[in-house]
């Protein structure tokens, strides 16, 4: 079944959390390491903005669907990082416009030239490069919808619990939109996937990587799949890119467990 692009326009909406009593973070507040991955979270939410900015000089920008599902997911993820900011206030976590500044500065020139490498590629790979947006973006989100629900696993922190829930259910409908598109377009092009393939090879990091420090990345990563059933949990997300036209064998998220040192080599 294809994505329908026009409802989920019409559908998309920002997570509530004031039927929450969140309150409860005041008695029962959780525990250090689940602030870590949520301040994690949070700046990678914050961050898609920027994101949206890299994509917007690539040819996805011409694709009539892609842009409106770019519009809508920008909005949702915004959101996303609210309510996790308003969690994290009530824990003394530093949040907010200074914060966000700060995350931004401290990655330099990177930051500022990443549209202008990212237009330069794109644009010479042309349309096929859309294939490639779509399966980073899949799996982007099922590394995210998957850290969600094992820091539900791991806190088990009753209006956590639902405020997670309720943004994975959202980040559901945007794995539906990257799925389906990535596979679409890799189907229909051999270029494409060889394209996919050699960047999703050489590039991708697990979400956030480009934008946190190395020590909180090893800590989201220990902290959420260190174990065997975190490390259960990651073949299973590489067992869904390997479903992609193309991209079998990629062992993309599992190779991030050994970088990082949470994993033997």
């Amino acid at each position: 079944m294809s994505f329908d692009i026009d409802h989920y326009a019409q559908t998309s909406t920002r997570i509530r959390w004031d039927d929450l009593d969140m309150s409860l973070f005041d008695t029962q507040p959780l525990s250090e390491d689940a602030l870590r991955c949520l301040s994690y979270m949070s700046d990678v939410e914050t961050h898609t903005v920027c994101y949206l900015r890299d994509l917007l000089v690539t040819p996805s920008h011409a694709d009539p669907e892609v842009t409106v599902f770019l519009t809508m997911w920008n909005l949702e993820e915004y959101w996303h990082g609210e309510v996790l900011d308003e969690v994290l206030q009530r824990h003394g976590v530093p949040t907010g416009p200074e914060h966000t500044r700060a995350v931004r500065s401290r990655l330099g020139w990177r930051d500022r030239l990443a549209p202008i490498r990212q237009s330069l590629l794109a644009n010479i790979i042309g349309e096929d490069f859309i294939a490639t947006h779509m399966a980073w973006g899949a799996i982007n989100e099922w590394c995210a919808h998957s850290a969600y629900t094992r820091l539900i696993q791991a806190e088990k922190h009753p209006v956590l619990t639902e405020i997670l829930k309720r943004i994975a259910k959202q980040e559901t409908r945007h794995v539906a939109f990257y799925n389906s598109q990535a596979r679409d377009r890799l189907l229909r092009s051999k270029k494409a996937q060889r394209i996919a393939r050699f960047a999703l090879s050489k590039g991708w990091g697990i979400v956030g990587s480009t934008i946190m420090p190395p020590e909180e990345v090893k800590h989201m990563l220990t902290y959420l799949y260190g174990g065997e059933q975190g490390l259960a949990e990651v073949r299973r997300i590489d067992a869904k890119v390997d479903a992609l036209p193309g991209q079998h064998g990629l062992h993309l998220v599992e190779k991030e467990l050994i970088k990082y040192d949470v994993i033997p080599a």
